[in-house]
């Protein structure tokens, strides 16, 4: 198994088996979360606590993060940041067609114009928080993945899932909520608050809850692509473009 950031010089990059299908999960997984729970505040009664209100897109979005943890820790941080740039581009040309097809005029007598304008015809404000929020939250997500392999020498694989979680969704949720809501009708503050601490609250235990799944994928997809990437000397700028 290889052991190291990338090829020894002039060897041929690893040809892997399944990293553009984790991409494609990894993309399809996003735009969902963005085109069906953004922008949906919803809610349950707890005991004692009584009605807590959450973001409707926190059912399926940590999936992404979890994704995430896998690039990161089987294929290492430059491949990771290639998928994270490719869903940052899957986002812009979502929300620009979404932007083209709402203008759109509708045919004489189609009664559902204000609906679709209402579910897809997101402001300027929620697709700059959307794509903000991702672009910060993956990259710090996939550094301190890869930071804390190193630091662990590979062990305790559960402490750099979760806390890999902790701070990219902490900033993901710190970055979108306030940017797309702030005194918009219907999100008063003390709300904005509880749904941006409920959606990084319950990402982070999303993530723990799955930890056995990630372990098992993570493991598997090693056993498979027959590598061990540790980022020892990669360049970890988000704007770099090599994969090693």
């Amino acid at each position: 198994m290889e052991n190291h950031a990338s090829p020894a010089p002039g060897c041929q990059q690893p040809r892997f088996r399944y990293y553009d299908l984790v991409m494609a999960a990894f993309v399809t997984i996003l735009l969902l979360s963005n085109l069906i729970g953004a922008s949906k505040p919803s809610y349950v009664v707890l005991p004692v606590i009584g009605t807590w209100s959450f973001g409707a897109g926190v059912l399926f979005f940590p999936v992404s993060y979890i994704i995430g943890d896998i690039l990161t820790e089987v294929y290492g941080y430059a491949r990771a940041r290639r998928v994270i740039w490719t869903g940052f581009a899957a986002l812009l040309f979502m929300a620009f067609m979404a932007w083209v097809v709402v203008r759109l005029p509708a045919a004489d007598g189609w009664p559902g114009q204000a609906a679709y304008e209402f579910v897809f015809g997101n402001s300027w404000r929620i697709v700059l928080a959307s794509m903000v929020a991702f672009w910060v939250g993956e990259f710090a997500n996939s550094l301190v993945m890869a930071k804390m392999k190193i630091w662990t020498e590979g062990r305790a694989l559960w402490t750099r899932t979760i806390g890999s979680t902790v701070v990219g969704q902490g900033l993901d949720s710190l970055i979108f909520y306030p940017l797309a809501f702030w005194g918009l009708a219907g999100w008063p503050v003390e709300l904005l608050w509880q749904v941006a601490f409920s959606q990084w609250l319950i990402k982070t235990l999303w993530e723990a809850l799955l930890t056995p799944f990630t372990y098992w994928a993570i493991n598997w997809l090693k056993r498979v692509e027959g590598v061990e990437i540790f980022d020892t000397d990669t360049d970890f700028s988000p704007f770099a473009t090599s994969t090693k």
